[in-house]
């Protein structure tokens, strides 16, 4: 698959991003829409806008889909400048984002490396259309290019409701000409430097618009907050780098089920000294705890993000 993408290699470095189509299969599109539903039911208080990852460090399919090589693939030709064939790579962070339809709200101008906590900021970011996403649902909208800048501090800005509280550019920064609206199809993906400059409108349609972001990293990369979930996803890690944790155990009427789940415990990821979360069960406690992370990290981008939706 990686010889049919090879020739957008340059494109990639050229403009900041790149489109890939028919990436993922319609099954797995759609034990996606299915994951979504279940998690939206677990976690009825937390805004489809902000499934993030600290929910994702306990979720056996979300682990599944982002370490399916077909992506893991992907990022390996991508990230060619800083992951290496035979290197390894790890697993930053991963996150829904789902504007539910007519009161999905939109994402300040921003460059995402100015959020992340990586040292050096070798990463790589896949956004997985689960949904279609087109300018009426409020699809991701890229600036051509800027990639090329340097990051922007960030400022605070909750005077419009919005996904992040923040920005790093305002539209009187952009150059209107070079904005472009990616536009896909369930399935396909396309994929960011950290530098680029984007965002996207509010979905003010009749339908949802849902995609994954998928965030991978080098073992050479340092995530210097310790909390993240950073999870190697294939090779070995660099002793001392980074504190990784095991990929979360499928646990019968507790997790989502799907298709491989009865297989999975047999080829997961162990780190012996994470092993102890996954011997609980008290699940109700458990998801409380989840639930308060992801709501306590809303919060901290300016409260007014935090809503039913």
């Amino acid at each position: 698959m990686t010889d049919t993408y090879s020739h957008l290699v340059d494109q990639y470095h050229t403009d900041g991003f790149v489109i890939l189509r028919n990436v993922i299969d319609a099954r797995l599109i759609e034990e996606c829409r299915q994951h979504i539903e279940f998690l939206q039911s677990k976690f009825p208080s937390i805004p489809g806008e902000h499934l993030h990852h600290p929910i994702m460090r306990n979720d056996p399919f979300w682990v599944r889909l982002v370490s399916d090589p077909r992506l893991l693939n992907l990022a390996v030709l991508f990230g060619s400048s800083f992951i290496e064939p035979d290197g390894g790579i790890a697993l930053f962070s991963s996150h829904y984002f789902c504007k539910p339809a007519k009161t999905g709200m939109s994402v300040l101008w921003h460059q995402d490396g100015s959020y992340w906590p990586l040292k050096p900021m070798n990463v790589l970011t896949m956004w997985l259309a689960i949904d279609e996403s087109n300018t009426e649902n409020g699809c991701l909208r890229v600036v051509r290019g800027s990639h090329q800048e340097e990051l922007a501090k960030l400022t605070d800005d909750v005077s419009v409701q919005n996904v992040l509280g923040s920005y790093t550019h305002r539209d009187e920064d952009i150059d209107q000409e070079k904005i472009v609206d990616i536009v896909l199809k369930p399935g396909d993906i396309s994929i960011h430097h950290p530098n680029i400059i984007h965002g996207s409108n509010a979905n003010t349609s009749d339908r949802r618009r849902c995609g994954l972001t998928i965030r991978y990293i080098a073992p050479t990369t340092k995530c210097v907050d310790e909390k993240q979930p950073v999870m190697m996803m294939m090779g070995s890690p660099i002793e001392s780098i980074n504190h990784y944790r095991s990929w979360p155990k499928y646990r019968i009427g507790y997790d989502f089920p799907f298709d491989g789940c009865e297989q999975w415990n047999d080829r997961r990821r162990i780190e012996p000294d994470d092993e102890l979360y996954f011997e609980r069960t008290d699940y109700t406690q458990m998801d409380q705890e989840i639930e308060n992370e992801v709501i306590g990290f809303i919060a901290q981008l300016g409260g007014k993000t935090v809503q039913q939706q």
